[in-house]
């Protein structure tokens, strides 16, 4: 089946594809959108620039369009945006959200694709353990809830970060993948990979209770 599949640069869209790539679906592209607000309804923010160094390492075409951000608005940026390609269905990496998968839903309804997403209601532990397990490389780059302070933004998913997020959640009640907007993640290498990502340049910004690693600058690099 001829795909394209959303990506972030994020975790859960890298988990998503590297299960869609296993199946043997012909993945034709990568697709993004890129927010022109940071409290996009829809859409993934932070970093949003470095899908393109993610295309690369992954080594599939990757297509893109601006959105408003605005609720609803940003829905049929999406559609515009698929609407143009010869494809079968859609892949996200949606895990709980009812808000971004019934909207992903509408919209392959309208276009007559399949909506495929691999991970939607699956154990959230379950998840970030096969993501360790897998050797995706995933680096946390924004923290939006209580429970996270400055010391989160840059830190690797890892086993130690697992069990701190299971913290969080007993003392927090967070959602321990991030599904809530709780933290964003970028992914620097996966199984997939044919190059990595390397962070030259990064600045933490942080004000009151929440701030993201803003990434100046970054490249891929032979693995």
């Amino acid at each position: 089946m001829r795909v394209a599949a959303l990506v972030t640069s994020g975790k859960d869209s890298a988990l998503a594809l590297f299960r869609i790539l296993r199946s043997g679906h012909d993945v034709k592209y990568l697709a993004t959108m890129l927010p022109q607000r940071e409290d996009s309804w829809m859409f993934h923010f932070p970093n949003i620039h470095l899908t393109d160094l993610f295309a690369e390492a992954v080594g599939i075409p990757l297509v893109k369009a601006p959105t408003s951000g605005v609720k609803e608005a940003e829905v049929q940026d999406l559609k515009q945006l698929l609407a143009q390609l010869d494809i079968e269905a859609v892949v996200s990496g949606a895990i709980s959200s009812q808000y971004q998968k019934q909207r992903i839903d509408t919209v392959c309804r309208e276009l007559r694709l399949e909506h495929i997403a691999p991970l939607w209601r699956e154990d959230p532990l379950e998840l970030l353990e096969e993501i360790v397990r897998s050797g995706i490389e995933a680096l946390i780059v924004g923290v939006y809830a209580y429970g996270f302070d400055q010391t989160w933004l840059g830190r690797k998913i890892d086993r130690r970060a697992i069990q701190d997020l299971v913290e969080l959640k007993k003392r927090f009640h967070i959602s321990i993948v991030g599904e809530g907007g709780e933290y964003e993640t970028l992914v620097l290498d996966a199984p997939f990979f044919k190059k990595r990502i390397e962070l030259v340049e990064a600045k933490r910004i942080w004000e009151r209770q929440s701030g993201y690693l803003l990434v100046k600058r970054a490249i891929t690099v032979d693995k």
